[in-house]
C-alpha cells in the first residue's frame, strides 16, 4: 500500500504526464486514500481531466476537487455566446436529444436541465459541451425518466456484472427498488466503482443508480 506522500507524487506525475494538462499548476494532497486537488487552470475540460486522472490512479478513494478556473483575456467569453456554443454542440451529437435539454448561462456557469429516458444520453450531453472555452462551472441537472415500463431484473444487472473482465471476483450486491437501483458490496478500484455504475445503468427503465460500493485496494 502506498503511503500518502507516494500516491500524492504518482497523481502528479500521472497529471503531469497528460499533454492537454501541459504548463499547468496542479497540487496534489493525499490522506489515507482521499485526494484532494488545487491549482488553477483556463478551461474545465482541465479541471475534469485532473479528477478524472486522480480517479484512476490506484490507491485512491476518494477525490476533493478545489481547481479554480481563470481564463486568458482571449478566451473570455459572455454568456449569450456560451449558450449559442453549447446549443450548437449538443445538436452536433447524434446521442443528445437535443430538443428535451434546457441550457442556462449565467456569469460562466452553465446548467443542462430537461428529462431523458437514458443515463448515457445524460453523459453524453456533458461530454458535448466540457471542452467549450468559457465555461467556469457545469452543473447537469438533467433527470432521468425512463420511457420503458418494465420491470427492473435484478438477476439481468447481476449477470452483466459478472460478465465484464473488470468486475471479475468482485462483491458487489445489487437492490432493485421500482426502477431505482443501489449497489453495495466492495471493488478494488475507483475504476471498478465508476464502471460498475455505468453497466448498472444499461438496464432499461432505470431512473436513479445509488453508488454505495467501497473501495478496499488489495496488497
Amino acid at each position: 500500500m502506498k503511503n500518502n506522500q507516494e500516491l500524492a507524487r504518482d497523481i502528479a506525475a500521472a497529471i503531469h504526464w497528460e499533454p492537454l494538462m501541459n504548463g499547468t499548476e496542479i497540487h496534489v494532497t493525499a490522506i489515507d486514500g482521499v485526494i484532494t486537488l488545487t491549482g488553477i487552470v483556463d478551461s474545465y475540460l482541465k479541471k475534469y481531466k485532473a479528477e478524472d486522472i486522480a480517479k484512476g490512479i490506484i490507491g485512491v478513494k476518494a477525490v476533493v476537487e478545489k481547481i479554480e478556473i481563470k481564463f486568458n483575456n482571449d478566451d473570455e467569453k459572455n454568456d449569450n455566446t456560451i449558450a449559442v456554443e453549447i446549443i450548437n454542440a449538443l445538436k452536433a451529437d447524434g446521442r443528445v436529444p437535443h430538443d428535451r435539454i434546457k441550457v442556462r448561462v449565467e456569469n460562466g456557469w452553465v446548467t443542462l436541465e430537461g428529462d431523458l429516458p437514458w443515463n448515457y444520453q445524460k453523459e453524453a450531453a456533458t461530454a458535448a459541451v466540457r471542452h467549450l472555452q468559457g465555461i467556469k462551472v457545469f452543473t447537469n441537472d438533467i433527470r432521468i425518466q425512463p420511457e420503458s415500463q418494465d420491470e427492473i431484473e435484478q438477476e439481468d444487472i447481476e449477470r452483466a456484472l459478472r460478465m465484464n473482465s473488470s468486475m471479475d471476483d468482485q462483491d458487489i450486491q445489487v437492490y432493485v427498488n421500482e426502477n431505482n437501483v443501489t449497489l453495495n458490496g466492495v471493488v478494488n478500484s475507483y475504476f471498478q466503482k465508476d464502471e460498475a455504475e455505468r453497466i448498472a445503468w444499461n438496464a432499461p427503465g432505470i431512473a436513479t443508480v445509488k453508488n454505495e460500493l467501497s473501495i478496499d485496494f488489495k496488497d
